[in-house]
C-alpha cells in the first residue's frame, strides 16, 4: 500500500495540475475575448503582403518560443535548427496568410 507521504504528494500534484488547467483556460478565454475580434477586424477587407508579414512574424515567434521552452536543456544544441526553421516557417506562413486572406 502507498504510504501517507505518497498520497499527499499525489494530491498536491493533482491540485497543481488542476490549477494549471484552470489558469490555461482563463488565459485562453481572455485571448479569445480580447484579441480575436481585433484580428477579425484586421483581416476583414483583405491582407496584403506587408500586413501578412507582420502577422506571420508574430505567429512564427510565438511558435518558436513554445518550441524553445519545450526543448529545455537541448536549446543550445538545437539553436541552428530553430533559426533555419524560423526562416522556413515564416516564409510559408507569410505567403499562405497573404494568399488565403
Amino acid at each position: 500500500m502507498a504510504n501517507k507521504q505518497d498520497l499527499e504528494d499525489r494530491k498536491l500534484t493533482l491540485r497543481l495540475a488542476a490549477i494549471i488547467v484552470v489558469a490555461g483556460l482563463a488565459v485562453l478565454g481572455l485571448v479569445l475575448f480580447f484579441f480575436i475580434p481585433g484580428l477579425v477586424a484586421a483581416v476583414e477587407p483583405g491582407v496584403g503582403l506587408k500586413q501578412s508579414a507582420m502577422i506571420a512574424f508574430g505567429l512564427t515567434m510565438a511558435a518558436l518560443v513554445v518550441l524553445a521552452i519545450s526543448a529545455g536543456d537541448g536549446l543550445l544544441g538545437e539553436l541552428q535548427y530553430m533559426i533555419a526553421a524560423f526562416g522556413g516557417f515564416f516564409l510559408i506562413s507569410w505567403l499562405m496568410i497573404a494568399w488565403i486572406f
